[in-house]
């Protein structure tokens, strides 16, 4: 794949002094004060990249720096991936979104909501309707998380590992784990960060007729070049592969606690990481590893409609589809979502088929653009692309949980208060 263009920021409308000043924010707020190992930045617009930044340890241990070719647990921004898999299956009319999700998991056909209970026996009432497709895509399947620790159904999926960041089990049995425990609500009532995209992964994989991985590899990653990017971080890269790193005592992973330590803990070393190996759960809600240069070229075939260099994930009008409001009735995420967690702000902001979507950037509070789609990863790494401002950032660094710090609105209010030129 043919590496993007590098160019100065006026020459794209944005300011060289402003760009520094988000280098130097993150050294002083995130490096310096030890919050964040380091960090990888860059920036792209209008075709070209205007600003790459690279700050700070990959392994504080070992003292190794972040570099441009750093490997990074992407983890949840796996889901972007998944959902455009999924989507070139539409394409070729393999499958709908309007089908129910019962015709390609007959044992789902009976799932029913959660009314009272514990696992075993939960008291359930019929869905009003049937899980639809497409209420994967969109997180409305009333599937949950784990971490969330909102409900009794929670609780269950702890218990069964599913969804869990250290995973557990194959895809198959968490679909048949998933069949013994109660949806949290009927589907298409509310919005719930959820394994819905592990199950995308698990539908790939059946209709396609060829392991869910082999899909990406061949689809993919292969045709774009993305080299770095897989489910597994092979022995010829594993010096590569950064240290994840938690901020709760004993490398922790609750994603709701409020009382963080003030340092890093080494949660995940590289030299014995569970990514060194091919995993048993292939997971397409969040099992892949990236470099930063492979996820732009990803965003890169985005940005410009589905395609690049010759090779076309999925059409224009599909992309389209894709980042537009999903949410029934078109409204924003605080008037659907039950989810006490996710990787990302609610308020002004909807949800596509595998993004987060802005409808009105008046009340999100920060600078943007409508359309502006985007998502994050548990270790806080994140990503956004704005097609009016043909504009993509992607940050990367390892420390988890992502709600610790308020990094992803700190880089997009910096990142477009440095155009100079909108487009608008």
């Amino acid at each position: 794949m043919l590496a993007p263009t590098p160019a100065s920021p006026d020459s794209v409308g944005m300011s060289k002094a402003a760009l520094e000043r988000i280098d130097a924010h993150l050294k002083h707020r995130y490096i310096d004060s030890g919050r964040f190992p380091g960090t990888q930045l860059t920036i792209y617009r209008r075709g070209k990249v205007v600003h790459t930044s690279s700050l700070g340890l990959a392994d504080i241990e070992r003292k190794v720096p972040v570099k441009d070719d750093t490997i990074y647990r992407i983890y949840s921004m796996t889901k972007p991936i998944t959902s455009v898999a999924f989507m070139m299956l539409v394409e070729e009319g393999k499958v709908a979104l309007d089908e129910p999700v019962a015709k390609y998991i007959p044992e789902w056909k009976n799932l029913g909501v959660f009314v009272a209970g514990t696992a075993p026996p939960f008291l359930t009432r019929p869905p009003a309707r049937p899980m639809l497709i497409v209420d994967l895509l969109r997180h409305t399947s009333g599937l949950t998380y784990g971490f969330q620790q909102r409900s009794n159904v929670d609780a269950a999926y702890r218990e069964a590992k599913i969804g869990a960041v250290e995973k557990a089990g194959t895809l198959q049995s968490m679909i048949d784990d998933l069949a013994k425990i109660p949806l949290e609500f009927s589907p298409g009532e509310a919005w719930n960060y959820s394994v819905s995209t592990d199950v995308v992964g698990y539908l790939i994989g059946k209709i396609s007729g060829k392991p869910f991985e082999q899909f990406l590899k061949e689809r993919i990653f292969e045709p774009l070049g993305m080299n770095d990017t897989d489910f597994h971080v092979p022995p010829a890269k594993a010096q590569r592969l950064a240290a994840c790193y938690s901020v709760e005592a004993g490398g922790a992973l609750n994603f709701l606690a409020t009382d963080r330590k003030p340092s890093l803990t080494l949660q995940d070393d590289p030299a014995t990481s569970s990514f060194l190996a091919p995993p048993d759960f292939v997971s397409g809600g969040g099992g892949l590893c990236s470099t930063t240069a492979d996820y732009l070229t990803f965003c890169r075939a985005l940005i410009n409609g589905g395609e690049l260099g010759g090779v076309r994930l999925i059409g224009p009008k599909t992309l389209k589809l894709m980042t537009s409001n999903h949410l029934p009735g078109g409204v924003d995420l605080p008037a659907m979502s039950r989810s006490m967690f996710s990787e990302v702000a609610y308020h002004g902001v909807g949800f596509g088929l595998g993004f987060s979507v802005t409808l009105d950037p008046a009340k999100t509070l920060i600078a943007g653009s409508a359309g502006e789609y985007a998502w994050g990863g548990a270790a806080s790494t994140s990503f956004f692309i704005d097609p009016t401002e043909e504009l993509i950032m992607i940050f990367m660094t390892q420390v988890m949980p992502s709600s610790t710090y308020p990094v992803r609105r700190e880089l997009r209010t910096m990142v477009y208060s440095a155009i100079t030129e909108s487009n608008l």
